[in-house]
């Protein structure tokens, strides 16, 4: 059964911010809230034993090599 949740005291600046990410995505402040509930529960953080392992095993050798990696990796969870 869904829960309703409530944050009180969000400072107004916080909002306003909440507020434009919604419209650039086309949603609901509810929506937009739900979406980044989802995200950052969605995909469990690496510890940096995992992190060093999955460079190892990419054979990354050099610092163009590691930029491109993140940036695959942080586009794919943007979704682009």
């Amino acid at each position: 059964m869904p829960v309703t949740l409530s944050i009180k005291n969000v400072p107004d600046e916080l909002v306003e911010k909440l507020r434009q990410r919604a419209r650039r995505h086309h949603r609901s402040l509810q929506g937009e809230l739900m979406t980044i509930l989802e995200e950052a529960l969605a995909s469990p953080k690496l510890s940096l034993q995992e992190l060093v392992q999955r460079v190892r095993e990419r054979g990354v050798r050099t610092e163009d090599e590691s930029v491109a990696m993140v940036r695959e990796d942080r586009d794919a969870r943007q979704g682009g």
